[in-house]
Parts: C-alpha cells; structure tokens; sequence
C-alpha cells in the first residue's frame, strides 16, 4: 500500500466518523424538537391558571392589606358567593345567554361580509381605491356613537346589537383578509395557471390555504371585539344582557355582582381566543 493510499483510506474514514455524528446529531434534534415542543405546549396550558391564581391571590392581599370597603373593591370569595347566587336565580344565564347570542351572531355577519369585500378589494385595485376612503373614514365614528342611532332606528331587540357587533368586527376582519391574499406569492398563482387551474379551483387550492393563517389571527381578535360590541350596544339600551347587567349592578351599587358581569366577559374573551386558536393549530399544520 502505498503512501497516498493510506492517506485516502485515512481520510474516508475521517469523512465517514463525521457524517455519522452529523447524522446522530440529527437524529437526536429530529427527537428533541417534538419533545421540546410538548414541553412548551403543556407549559403553556399550566401558565393559565398559575397566572390565574396569583391573580387572586393579590387581589385578596390587596383587599386585605388596605382594608378596602366591599362595595368599591370586593373580595374574590365575595365575588364567588354572588355567582353563585346569581347562577341559582337564573340572573346570570338570562343574560349571558343573551350576550353570546349577539355576540355569535355578530361576528358572523362581520366575518361574512368582511371576508367577502376583502376578497373583491384585493383582487379589484379600482374598487379598493374607490371604497377604501369611506371604510377609513367610517372607523373615525365611535361605536358609542353609532350604537344609540341604530337603536333609535331599529328599536331595542336583537338586531341592532347584532349589527353593533358585526361593525366593531368587520375593519379588522377586512384588512387581514386583504393583507392574507395579497401576500400569496405571485409565482404561485402562475403555475397554477400553467397547470390549468380554474378560477375555482385557484380559490379552494392556492387562495384559501395560503391567506388562512392571517384570516384566523384576525377571527382570534374579532370575536373579542363582537362581544365587546354587543356589551356597548346593550349599554345603550336592552332588557338582557351582560351590559344590562353591568348598568343595574352600577345603579344599586352591587359592586360583587358588577365584578361577576366584568369576569364572566373576561371569560368568554379568553374562551373564544383560545378556541380560534386551537382551531388554527388544527386547520393551519404548515
């Protein structure tokens, strides 16, 4: 064997020696990244109600340490007995019942009709610089302004809330449905084009998976804002509801009760974001 030989053999099994511990190291990140993820995700879900906890238990401390009078800030366990109380009567799900209701509903006409528009004005850059002035200016309108006149206009039942709602939901909706279409890449567009694709069949297998992601991180922030819209619109003026509830609670200074309405709107916030993102980690796996 001569020199150069031993050199050669010398050196595939040096190439050799590292492309196994490349191929181990990954091999051990492949196994690693799953199990970091689980770890992450379970840390995630213990954060809530570790969170949650200390909450309540400063709000008791505080409670406690400055001796602050139940009727301006009431304890936690206060709070409890009263939702309590009010499950048993049938106050709290007369009215929440109500609140979800417009709140679903609300958000549905915003999401439908936000979604819709949205897909003209990206595809439509005429129709976009024609309308887009008039949505704009349209958010300068407070919604405690616009609330009272559909009240006036439709009177105090279900629909005026609804369409309270589906207006606070509709400009965010929009501009992430816009944002998601128009941030498909171009190139994609054309080889589907070059395979033939339908105008359909570029809607259901290029459009819809790629600007999913951006339309439901808008749907995780418009529900929210539904509900938001629904308590301003009962606000104004309704015979059931959470923002019924707020008002009365206010007017006889049952502070416990008040605190009740606040979390129980607190709650479903927090239900609806975490469904609509649970929902994306399902639908959205790319």
């Amino acid at each position: 064997m001569t020199a150069f030989d031993a050199s050669s053999d010398g050196r595939n099994t040096i190439a050799a020696d590292t492309s196994g511990r490349h191929a181990a190291a990954e091999a051990h990140r492949a196994g690693a990244g799953p199990r970091a993820h689980h770890r992450s995700a379970v840390l995630g879900w213990l954060l809530v109600p570790l969170s949650l906890l200390v909450g309540l238990i400063c709000w008791q401390w505080l409670v406690t340490a400055r001796n602050i009078p139940a009727f301006i800030l009431p304890p936690p366990g206060r709070v409890a007995t009263r939702f309590v109380a009010a499950v048993a009567d049938g106050t709290w799900w007369a009215n929440t019942s109500v609140t979800l209701i417009e709140s679903l509903l609300g958000f549905a006409l915003g999401f439908v009709v936000a979604t819709v528009l949205g897909y003209l004005l990206a595809h439509l850059p005429l129709l976009e610089r024609l309308v887009s002035p008039y949505i704009a200016a349209s958010q300068a309108l407070p919604i405690v302004a616009i609330a009272p006149i559909l009240l006036l206009w439709l009177g105090f039942g279900l629909l005026p809330k609804v369409i309270v709602a589906a207006i606070v939901v509709f400009f965010p909706m929009l501009i992430n449905t816009i944002g998601g279409l128009r941030r498909i890449d171009p190139s994609l567009r054309e080889v589907a084009l070059v395979y033939g694709a339908s105008r359909w069949q570029m809607f259901r297998y290029v459009e819809v998976p790629l600007a999913l992601p951006t339309i439901l991180g808008g749907t995780r922030i418009g529900f929210t804002l539904a509900v938001t819209g629904a308590t301003v619109a009962e606000f104004m003026g309704a015979d059931r509801g959470l923002g019924l509830l707020l008002n009365v609670s206010k007017g006889l200074f049952d502070t416990p009760l008040l605190f009740v309405a606040l979390l129980t709107l607190v709650t479903i916030a927090m239900l609806a974001y975490g469904f609509v993102a649970l929902l994306e980690r399902l639908v959205v796996r790319w």
